[in-house]
């Protein structure tokens, strides 16, 4: 039975069904960030809190076979901080840059170990659509992992949106997006990715045929045939390389098969 770190954070039975705080639940060494009881935002062991429990994050981080060495990575989407923190500790010379909406979600930084704001990482609470909006050459590397209740906000799947992302990514910058395989929407979601950044895109699922990792680069990396080759990158550390590893197969599997 889990036991929630700060009851009075978890929803109550007579609130409003739109109303869904965040809250924290410990089982043992595991920790999980919820919006509702029955779906798990982001997992942390306590016992290594930098590591990366879900396959879906690991999966994210397919990006290193392209460019191991970005210079700035933008996130939307803080949720337990995995992702941050796993790049704030493995990628030393990258500047994180983590756009949050939710000032609750932001709140519970502390019981997920997530890094201070320091000189190359920052969490930052504001809208990421009209964040987006007046960016330009700003990232090498965007991350989209924005999710609420009910799925992926309406402004964060839009056709606009991603090329918004397009216009934000440095030349041969690369965007990461977390989609739900079911969603009734999903096809269409591809659709709108490729209106903006047209063929250089590809998708890989997850094991459990949950989470799908699309891939769509700013110019013409993904069609490096040495990224399906699966070396280690110098500037990968091997105990990361060694958590990503299982991974990356699947992704090299994946480009090889384009």
């Amino acid at each position: 039975m889990s036991d929630p770190i700060t009851p009075a954070d978890a929803p109550q039975p007579d609130e409003p069904a739109a109303i869904h705080r965040p809250f924290v639940q410990n089982n043992g060494t595991r920790r999980t960030l919820h919006f509702t009881q029955k779906e798990i935002q982001s997992s942390m062991s306590v016992l290594n809190p930098d590591a990366l429990e879900l396959e879906y994050t690991r999966m994210m981080m397919g990006f290193v076979l392209f460019n191991p060495e970005p210079a700035r990575i933008l996130m939307v989407g803080l949720g337990g901080g995995s992702l941050p923190k796993f790049c704030y500790r493995h990628l030393p010379q990258t500047t994180i840059e983590v756009v949050e909406i939710d000032p609750a979600v932001i709140a519970l930084r502390d019981a997920f170990m997530v890094p201070r704001d320091d000189a190359r990482f920052s969490v930052i609470q504001a809208d990421a659509a009209e964040h987006l909006r007046g960016l330009s050459d700003h990232a090498d590397v965007i991350f989209l992992d924005g999710f609420g209740v009910g799925g992926i906000p309406d402004a964060l799947c839009s056709e606009a949106f991603y090329a918004d992302c397009h216009r934000a990514l440095r030349d041969d910058g690369m965007l990461v997006i977390n989609f739900h395989v079911n969603h009734p929407m999903h096809h269409d979601y591809l659709d709108r990715v490729r209106a903006a950044f047209g063929p250089a895109m590809f998708e890989v699922v997850d094991d459990d045929m949950t989470n799908s990792i699309v891939f769509a680069c700013k110019g013409d990396l993904l069609n490096d045939p040495a990224a399906a080759e699966l070396k280690r990158p110098a500037a990968i550390a091997k105990d990361a390389w060694r958590q990503l590893m299982p991974t990356l197969r699947v992704i090299g599997a994946t480009l090889e098969l384009r």
